[in-house]
């Protein structure tokens, strides 16, 4: 950190953006504010770069979108052969400039280079790359962050995001550019007219709907069951592509909410536009009190997760993601039986941190099921290995519990559209027989027990923050707790430790507790967060919750020693 201040200085020597160099000019002399942005690199990882707008090194701006390109362009032409590459960016701040600027970049230096007309959601990303046949992938987007984010993420040409040794192996090339000196580009439309940069074309768009609804299992049910949806797409890129998914399932009555409609990167009602909370759920439930949907519907600004609200008397609940992969795992297994076209070896695929839930209600339907690091990359490459070894048609459904899922092997990302179209025509499905999702959400609690899963974050912002989260984090892994909220704990168990759960090494911790019960811990790769993933087992949801309560007390206590 010693050389923050020569940094500040060789910036406002070399920037020659208006704005950034405006920004630049009002922190001269204070010095927490230069500190924060030069303090260090965004590292370009698995999630490729993440971060706040502005200046600096540590902000998401045109010149550290700039190195990374170039390094990843230098990488890309040192290990592939004519490689070319897809791009495809959201509604946030600066989303456009950015991957205009990273399309000039890549075809300045001899790379293909396509790219979408408008904004799309980041499966239809993973999917071109497959379907053109491209080196790698790039979506200029932050997911569900809030508005002040931006982000880079890369892919593979399997369509998934970088391993963690691509990544590494990307991250040398890059770390060898001098962004104000190195970076060769040519501009956005010379490239057109010149051929090296080209549209995805409308075939490429088309192809993606048409493999997605070829994963309906109840073609008929949507289109007569009289189900009411309530969907936002929380001002990102969902609004054309889902309301044409569900359109072509046959759902008579789909509302937008039209304050979260159209592209805006200042997310003015939803300032954490994250379909896992309750407040982007506000105007949908507005509106619902003159339009009584069965089901709001929300996927966050780059349409890769999906969240839900079911009408329950006269409100709405929130579903869990884990209650969501639950119910997507019972319905798809349970047609399939039905229907006789179950695979002999099916499988489930889930984040280690999703519900054992989702492991119990499929090995009732003999299917098995594959836990993975977080991370969807691990699903997608899960994937991908079936696919070459002649199992594709095993996979069933692939989920973690941040609301992320994937029904088909179109992506290999999660995938809210083809989430929406399997949420609606399930909910559908069930309301043709009498049922409302919370009923079988019931039934299969009675079935197989309550799991109540929570996930708890803390933020650490700046740079005496991640610190603090990193100490944490050492404790915890060096004096390991006996027991939490009162339970022992049986096992621990280091995700760094590779011989042990042969799995990449992750800076993830887990304490099996008994009955079931179980916590983890797990720094977000995206965040200034540490997250804790809590599951609490009991009879009843009072006494789950309570025990819920008691282990966040605990948590909170580590935040604070």
């Amino acid at each position: 950190m010693e050389n923050y201040k020569e940094l500040y200085e060789l910036w406002v020597a070399e920037c020659k953006d208006p704005a950034l160099k405006a920004e630049l000019d009002s922190i001269a002399g204070k010095d927490d504010e230069i500190l924060d942005r030069f303090y260090k690199k965004l590292e370009f990882g698995t999630a490729g770069l993440r971060g706040v707008l502005g200046a600096g090194t540590n902000r998401m701006n045109i010149y550290t979108v700039g190195q990374a390109t170039q390094g990843i362009a230098d990488y890309l032409n040192a290990t592939f052969e004519n490689p070319s590459v897809a791009i495809a960016y959201d509604s946030r701040i600066n989303s456009d400039l950015f991957s205009k600027e990273t399309a000039g970049i890549f075809a300045a230096n001899g790379i293909k280079t396509y790219i979408y007309r408008e904004l799309v959601p980041t499966p239809m990303l993973s999917y071109a790359v497959r379907e053109l046949h491209c080196a790698s992938g790039v979506i200029i987007t932050a997911s569900h962050n809030p508005a002040k984010y931006n982000g880079y993420k890369c892919y593979d040409p399997e369509g998934y995001q970088m391993t963690d040794a691509a990544a590494a192996e990307a991250y040398q090339y890059i770390q060898k550019v001098d962004m104000f000196k190195d970076i060769k580009k040519i501009g956005f439309e010379e490239g057109l007219a010149n051929g090296t940069i080209e549209y995805i074309s409308d075939e490429v768009y088309e192809k993606f709907f048409d493999l997605v609804a070829s994963k309906v299992i109840n073609p008929e049910t949507a289109k007569t069951s009289g189900l009411k949806v309530i969907y936002t797409p929380l001002n990102g890129t969902g609004n054309k592509p889902v309301r044409k998914i569900l359109a072509r399932l046959g759902v008579q009555d789909v509302k937008v909410v039209p304050e979260q409609e159209l592209p805006d990167g200042n997310f003015p009602t939803c300032p954490y536009p994250n379909p896992e909370i309750r407040q982007v759920f506000e105007c949908g439930i507005k509106m619902a009190e003159t339009d009584k949907a069965d089901l709001l519907l929300a996927t966050d600004p780059d349409c890769d997760r999906m969240g839900i609200a079911v009408r329950d008397g006269d409100d709405y609940r929130l579903m869990t993601g884990n209650e969501v992969g639950a119910l997507f795992t019972e319905y798809v297994l349970s047609q399939y039986e039905a229907k006789g076209i179950m695979p002999k070896n099916p499988v489930v695929i889930k984040s280690f941190v999703t519900t054992n839930l989702v492991t119990k209600i499929a090995e009732s339907h003999g299917a098995k099921v594959a836990d993975l690091l977080t991370g969807f990359k691990y699903i997608g490459e899960y994937i991908t290995n079936l696919e070459k070894e002649g199992h594709a048609d095993d996979f069933i459904v692939g989920m973690e519990e941040s609301y992320g899922y994937l029904l088909g092997i179109h992506a290999r990302d999660k995938d809210a559209v083809v989430a929406s179209q399997l949420l609606v025509e399930m909910a559908a499905y069930y309301k043709s027989v009498g049922k409302s999702l919370i009923d079988v959400m019931n039934d299969i609690y009675a079935k197989f027990g309550l799991y109540l899963n929570k996930v708890d974050s803390f933020e650490f912002e700046g740079a005496a923050g991640m610190q603090k989260m990193a100490d944490i984090m050492e404790t915890l892994r060096n004096n390991a707790p006996s027991e939490i909220a009162g339970l022992k704990v049986l096992e621990v168990t280091d995700y760094k430790d590779t011989a042990k759960t042969g799995l990449p090494s992750s800076n993830v911790l887990s304490y099996k507790l008994e009955n079931g019960n179980g916590v983890v811990a797990r720094p977000s790769g995206t965040e200034p967060k540490l997250k804790f993933y809590f599951t609490a087992v009991a009879a009843n949801t009072d006494e789950a919750e309570a025990l819920y309560a008691r282990m966040l007390e605990n948590a909170k206590a580590w935040m604070e020693a």
